[in-house]
């Protein structure tokens, strides 16, 4: 079964932030540091499909509701060395725990689905899960309130990368592994930089997005994710995924992925108002990434 066709922004605390003194069991599952990067999203989808098969409202809890011990257990692991020096501030002390709170991310995934999904497929998921709205809301609350900070660790996105999201990140440190083929667990495109940077680029793109497109579209979603890089340590790292996307590539074309440098390139154009110049940058950034849209739709 292939990964999920999903790319993941992540923060990366250091352990003290998740409690002082940490959970025992957490200690435990950082010094096993059993589960990496490349297996996030299938364990994910393992304990999604588990939750349907045996009927439960939201993976990684037990029958009564309460949190699984896999709340505690599911971290990634990062050290200090693997993250670029900032210019800003260094990521650190080691090691880096990112939570990967399946159950709150998907109690949010889900209240947000009924609010916004038509009445008619709303009712047939309240129908089939034998719930009413009122009582998913409030399982939903329940689990958002496992969150260790105000706000989940990771972000996620099917099918595409949100644009602002590489405004964080030098271009020049992508991480490149193609693996023995698509299929392989080790595939990775990534990117990784110190909290403190992130915050900074955020911060300086986001007065230029303000200035230019008001606070709609790209500036919007930027907004947003500086509000969430506010809500963590300044010892954190940030982490840009492309997680299960990697699958839909060849080797040549992830080789010669250039989006973070065409938008870093599309804010220079917006300093100097290079209109000519943001308009092909545009366009080559919808060629590459359409071709994804579209099989989503497809899906």
């Amino acid at each position: 079964m292939p990964r999920p066709f999903a790319a993941y922004l992540r923060v990366y605390e250091p352990l003290l932030a998740l409690g002082d003194p940490p959970d025992e069991r957490l200690l435990e599952a950082v010094e096993a540091a059993r589960l990496d990067r490349s297996a996030a999203g299938e364990r994910e989808q393992a304990l999604w499909l588990k939750s349907q098969h045996v009927g439960r409202l939201l993976p990684a809890e037990l029958a009564d509701g309460r949190a699984a011990p896999s709340l505690v257990t599911d971290v990634l692991v990062l050290d200090p060395e693997d993250v670029p020096e900032g210019e800003h501030g260094d990521a650190g002390p080691g090691p880096l725990i990112c939570p990967m709170e399946i159950r709150a991310r998907s109690a949010a995934a889900l209240v947000t689905f009924l609010g916004d999904a038509h009445p008619a497929l709303k009712n047939a998921v309240l129908d089939a899960g034998g719930a009413s709205f009122d009582m998913i809301r409030s399982r939903a609350k329940s689990a958002i309130d496992d969150l260790s900070a105000s706000a989940s660790h990771t972000l996620s996105t099917t099918w595409t990368v949100p644009l602002p999201w590489f405004v964080l990140f030098d271009p020049g440190m992508r991480r490149v592994k193609l693996g023995k083929g698509r299929e392989d667990p080790e595939r990775e495109v990534s990117w990784r930089v110190s909290i403190a940077d992130a915050r900074h680029r955020a911060r300086e793109v986001g007065d230029l997005l303000e200035a230019t497109f008001g606070d709609s579209g790209p500036g919007r979603v930027l907004l947003e994710t500086r509000r969430w890089l506010d809500c963590f340590h300044p010892g954190s790292a940030v982490e840009l995924d492309y997680g299960g996307l990697v699958q839909l590539f060849a080797d040549s074309i992830l080789q010669a992925d250039t989006t973070a440098e065409e938008v870093h390139d599309i804010l220079d154009a917006l300093r100097t108002g290079n209109v000519d110049e943001l308009a092909e940058l545009f366009a080559d950034l919808r060629d590459f990434w359409g071709d994804l849209a579209a099989r989503e739709r497809a899906n």
